[in-house]
């Protein structure tokens, strides 16, 4: 027997299983409740079933159901869950103190992202400067995982398929949105140089450096985001930024190690 179909005689699918973690992740991104037709619909779900998997979701607390809109949203249980997640997520146990070094240096909002389910990043760590006008970023805040600087570095490290890779881009929103010729140019260049920039594309008039951090399969898992104005971060300052940010991970990563975490 091979490898292959020893694991997927080992590894059975649970679609109700499948199905709760897929609207758990769609009332999440969704900014507003939703009900469950809208559900069903965008997930490609029977009705009842979706109903049904709502229903003992509600019951667990993971979903809230307000009984005048009919409508549902992701629940407050969730967060003991999440909180539990943080707290033993040695990334971003190692990675929070060394961003508040990089903020207070150079001044800008210092992030840790981690690949958290299929398509996005999710903020795991994080610092604000101390100048006057900041970022609103939060934990646990989610985006694409191929848009801005980040979004370079996973399309570089993780993803071969050029068509796959135009079919993502297709569906991100930019303030300034990129060709996707330039796009793939700016994806080549941060390959070469270990990381990426974002200039004011992703966001007008912010600029968006990050480095990846590997996982031991080689694959860009997480990564070291350093967000600032870009009147403040000029382009000669973003060199050293990211020799700073290369420096933080590569520290993680020796003591990730050492620790055998």
């Amino acid at each position: 027997m091979t490898t292959d179909q020893a694991t997927s005689s080992t590894k059975r699918q649970v679609p109700a299983v499948t199905r709760a973690l897929a609207i758990l992740r769609f009332l999440a991104r969704s900014t507003e409740p939703v009900g469950v037709n809208p559900i069903a619909r965008e997930l490609k779900l029977v009705p009842s079933t979706c109903l049904h998997i709502l229903r003992v979701l509600q019951d667990e607390g993971l979903v809230e159901f307000d009984s005048e809109t009919k409508r549902y949203s992701i629940g407050i249980g969730i967060l003991p869950l999440a909180r539990s997640a943080l707290q033993r997520n040695t990334f971003s146990t190692l990675v929070q103190p060394k961003l508040s070094g990089l903020s207070q240096k150079f001044g800008v909002t210092g992030i840790a992202t981690q690949l958290a389910e299929p398509n996005q990043m999710i903020v795991v760590a994080l610092s604000q400067s101390s100048l006057p006008f900041r970022l609103q970023v939060d934990l646990g805040s989610r985006f694409p995982a191929l848009i801005s600087a980040t979004g370079r570095l996973i399309a570089a490290f993780n993803v071969q398929d050029e068509v796959a890779l135009k079919t993502g881009f297709d569906k991100l929103v930019w303030d300034h949105p990129p060709t996707f010729d330039d796009w793939m140019d700016e994806v080549r260049e941060a390959r070469d140089r270990g990381y990426s920039v974002d200039h004011g594309t992703y966001i007008s008039g912010v600029t968006v450096v990050a480095v990846p951090v590997f996982s031991n399969n080689g694959t860009m898992s997480r990564s070291i985001v350093a967000i600032g104005i870009s009147e403040r971060l000029k382009d000669k300052e973003i060199p050293k930024l990211a020799k700073a940010m290369q420096a933080v991970r590569d520290h993680i990563n020796d003591l990730q190690i050492e620790t055998g975490s």
